[in-house]
């Protein structure tokens, strides 16, 4: 008895002890940076313990300017930050990437059936194992996220649109209080917003597709340690962009040739820009019209539609694609080819696209699709031959059609260009 009564003190202060190194530790870790459990931005189910220190956040020899248009952030756009700020994982089982390797960029939104189709195409990609992986979401969806987390056939980095409009439910560039809706008349109903040319007014679902991709590319090229001196290629997909197998090996040997075989090409894809076409099949290479799936080009291209942010953040489209076609390559001097190859290595395969099915009085589009496409023996191998001929696909871009619309508010445009400015002084543009 008397043993154990000497021991209760000392497990007592055994535990005031542990308590104030906790305190301590807190101390000193919020004095460099901050440390937390990575819980989602609503408090839902934790991805894994982080710690960012505030050098992260502010990398050197980069001026990061916030926007100015973005009034108040949000506790989900501080933790989008704050995750951006983590190192690649998986380094430790990829320790060093190829010399010749070429990032890929995974942008998604929130169709989860689609991902895990896409993660298991990439990975039976040859060569995803020596490169990074880039995986950026337009908002915060906990299984998107989480499919995500469990990718292990490469170095794979995760980004978060920090100011996405699904990340401010209550203010711009979000929904706000007072912004007009619909058709509504700005005079009469005392609401905030210009209309579109079709006379609509913003719908932040809408819009957070080109600001995405705007926001995406700056950061990526402008803004990430792991990419800013990064000048090869980088190609781009989305969550419904299935990869083949031979799909790198294929944008490897594009992306090395293409200087020699056609000067004038400005990027270089894995699928025709007619994305139902297959292609050709023949023993040729082909010249044509930039397409929007598996697209990748360097950073020269880059600088290209960096100096065109104006013209890409007031062209009254909501679809970046659409923007670049109908109006920021025709503002080119020159005609902005791609080089691909004459079989596709890329296949759309999803029947719901990201906002088909969210007009009011529409059912949502339903697709479970959970099935990877049909890969071919010939899909497995690299199967681009350096020494074939170019062939010219004779085209137009769309210089006359002047947008769906969804883009008129001006505020959209203002964030655009800060977007463009982030990263770069804002007497550049």
């Amino acid at each position: 008895m008397v043993s154990s009564g000497r021991a209760r003190p000392n497990l007592q202060h055994l535990l005031l002890a542990f308590l104030i190194l906790i305190s301590v530790v807190g101390i000193l870790l919020s004095g460099s940076g901050f440390a937390r459990f990575d819980t989602t931005p609503g408090g839902g189910r934790a991805l894994g313990p982080i710690i960012v220190p505030k050098e992260a956040l502010v990398q050197e020899g980069v001026e990061i300017q916030d926007p100015t248009i973005v009034r108040e952030r949000t506790n989900s756009s501080l933790w989008a930050q704050g995750r951006n700020a983590l190192p690649p994982r998986n380094s430790e089982l990829f320790p060093a990437l190829a010399r010749d390797h070429i990032i890929v960029v995974l942008y998604v939104h929130n169709r989860p059936q689609y991902l895990r189709v896409v993660i298991e195409g990439l990975s039976r990609v040859e060569g995803i194992n020596e490169t990074l992986l880039i995986v950026s979401h337009d908002g915060f969806y906990p299984e998107m996220a989480e499919l995500v987390e469990k990718i292990d056939f490469c170095q794979v980095k995760q980004l978060f649109a920090a100011y996405s409009p699904h990340l401010f439910p209550s203010s711009f560039p979000g929904t706000s209080p007072g912004d007009c809706k619909n058709k509504d008349d700005p005079v009469a109903k005392k609401c905030e917003g210009q209309a579109d040319q079709y006379g609509n007014h913003r719908s932040p679902r809408i819009v957070s597709l080109k600001h995405h991709w705007w926001w995406m590319m700056n950061t990526i090229w402008d803004g990430l340690p792991e990419t800013r001196g990064y000048n090869r290629h980088i190609v781009f997909i989305e969550e419904d962009h299935y990869l083949f197998p031979n799909a790198y090996r294929n944008i490897q040997t594009l992306a090395r040739i293409t200087g020699e075989k056609c000067p004038d090409c400005w990027a270089v894809n894995l699928a025709p820009w007619d994305v139902k076409n297959r292609g050709e099949r023949g023993d040729f290479l082909v010249a044509e019209k930039i397409g929007n799936m598996g697209y990748g080009f360097n950073r020269t291209m880059w600088n290209k539609l960096h100096s065109s942010a104006a013209t890409f953040c007031h062209f009254d489209d909501y679809n970046w694609d659409i923007t670049l076609w109908s109006s920021v390559y025709p503002s080119w001097d020159e005609k902005a080819y791609t080089l691909r190859g004459p079989r596709t290595s890329a296949l759309h395969f999803g029947r719901c696209g990201l906002h088909q099915g969210h007009q009011d009085g529409k059912p949502e589009c339903q697709d479970f699709t959970q099935e990877r496409p049909q890969v071919d023996p010939e899909d497995r191998i690299m199967n681009i031959d350096p020494s074939w001929e170019v062939s010219r696909h004779v085209y137009n871009y769309p210089h006359k059609f002047t947008g769906w619309g969804g883009w008129g508010d001006r505020r959209d445009q203002k964030l655009c260009m800060e977007f463009a400015s982030m990263y770069r002084h804002r007497h550049r543009l």
